[in-house]
């Protein structure tokens, strides 16, 4: 059932396990992270960045989608559909396209102009029922053409979105998209635990998911972080799995090359993917 983020990652916070968003691209990434998230009853969340919303021709046409099947394959547990890194713009367009969770990462403007827009965009969203998420403190790597450094996030800012009444906090603690050079120093604990400090029960989210150890994600988990972002580790899969069914010429043998035929080894790699992140994240059975 489509439903906003609210609840399910309250209760993650209380509860300390974390939901997942996992992003998607098209019909296969749906499917694949929805019928993992009935089996394994779980709630989840899907991912769409504006880019990925524009390459499946547009928020409605990935509303639309999302919903129908949620319908067709009867699927219980809790989803939310939410805008990943957002725009302004890109807010309004998914709030009337039926979206049930937006972030509005406005990191890269002064915090006087995050707080106005995303003050302005909590009043909105809540009148219509939907979650929203806020960004304080850039992610490092490349998001839809946007690339951040990694700064960590002022603990006093963090707190000063979260007053405004937001849903769930992403903070940045050195966490990065993409795939994690050798040399990165790992997550700020110390900046995590500050934050934390400064925003109480709110949950806060964990982007760059794909690479961080798993000590490291209980660690974050424990510390507060309620949602954990994964794209970069679904993507590799998918295309490690399609490469192998080519080059062993599957894709030759009888009608191989039909796309259903074609496309299903990926998006068996994908429910793979979700899975281990799932049992990671604590959040298997959590359906409610």
């Amino acid at each position: 059932m489509l439903v906003s983020a609210t609840e399910m990652l309250k209760k993650a916070k209380e509860g300390h396990y974390a939901v997942g968003q996992f992003n998607i691209n098209n019909l296969e990434w749906t499917k694949a992270i929805l019928a993992t998230a009935q089996e394994l009853q779980s709630p989840v969340i899907l991912g769409v960045s504006e880019g990925a919303g524009k390459y499946m021709t547009g928020f409605k046409t990935v509303a639309a989608m999302v919903a129908a099947m949620i319908d067709e394959m009867n699927i219980t547990v809790p989803v939310a559909l939410h805008l990943d890194h957002g725009s302004y713009e890109g807010c309004y367009k998914c709030i009337k396209a039926g979206f049930s969770s937006i972030m509005f990462d406005g990191s890269h403007y002064p915090i006087e102009e995050n707080i106005e827009k995303t003050k302005e965009l909590v009043k909105v969203a809540h009148a219509m029922g939907l979650s929203i998420e806020a960004e304080v403190g850039s992610i490092g790597g490349e998001e839809d053409g946007v690339v951040g450094m990694g700064e960590c996030a002022d603990p006093d800012e963090c707190k000063a979105i979260a007053d405004l009444g937001i849903d769930f906090l992403a903070a940045g603690i050195g966490n990065i998209h993409g795939k994690y050079p050798a040399n990165w120093q790992g997550l700020s604990f110390e900046t995590l635990d500050k934050i934390q400090a400064k925003t109480g029960v709110m949950p806060l989210v964990l982007h760059g998911g794909t690479g961080i150890p798993a000590d490291m994600i209980k660690k974050a988990i424990d510390l507060g972080v309620a949602k954990i972002n994964v794209n970069t580790e679904c993507q590799l899969s998918f295309a490690a799995a399609t490469r192998e069914y080519i080059e062993a010429g599957k894709d030759q043998q009888g009608k191989g090359f039909d796309p259903r035929k074609l496309l299903a080894p990926g998006a068996e790699a994908i429910k793979a993917t979700v899975k281990e992140k799932m049992e990671l994240f604590g959040s298997v059975g959590k359906a409610f």
